[in-house]
């Protein structure tokens, strides 16, 4: 096993100073000194680093969903609220903009009606249930929610 210093393994460095062992991971990576390196942490870390990106970009797409359903239902408080929403609903959208790949799009296709529901328990609660014209299943596909162009926000509203 690679010997860091002369009394840590890299095994024991990810234990002390994760920041550390990517930095000698790296440089034995690029070295192309595979056997020496912490496999089990190399795992571990790349399985985090997929389950980070997935928890990102679903994040971002539920807060642009809650803010849709905010921005299209809740009139009484639109004339106060409005120009926040649209705003929140842009950054966010730039913000997944600069995340996504194809594989994560297919993650959020995949689990849309899960993050749709999330948004939906947010929106309620936020509201304290007072709407009760909030569509049940999502109404936006994920071409519509991811639209960075779409200027006219409210044209999704389901009748």
């Amino acid at each position: 096993m690679q010997r860091v210093s002369s009394n840590l393994s890299l095994k024991q460095l990810y234990e002390i100073d994760d920041h550390l062992w990517l930095e000698e991971t790296i440089k034995l990576l690029k070295a192309n000194k595979l056997g020496e390196l912490d496999l089990e942490n190399l795992i571990e870390e790349l399985e985090n680093f997929g389950r980070r990106d997935k928890a990102k970009v679903a994040s971002l797409l539920e807060q642009i969903i809650r803010h849709l359903l905010l921005l299209q239902y809740w009139t009484e408080e639109s004339q106060y609220n409005s120009g926040h929403w649209k705003a929140e609903i842009r950054s966010f959208r730039n913000q997944l903009k600069r995340q996504i790949t194809t594989n994560l799009y297919q993650y959020l296709e995949n689990e849309l009606a899960s993050i749709y529901d999330d948004a939906l328990g947010y929106v309620i609660d936020k509201t304290e249930g007072k709407l009760d014209n909030l569509p049940q299943f999502c109404t936006y596909t994920l071409e519509q929610l991811l639209d960075t162009a779409d200027c006219n926000l409210v044209r999704y509203r389901s009748s």
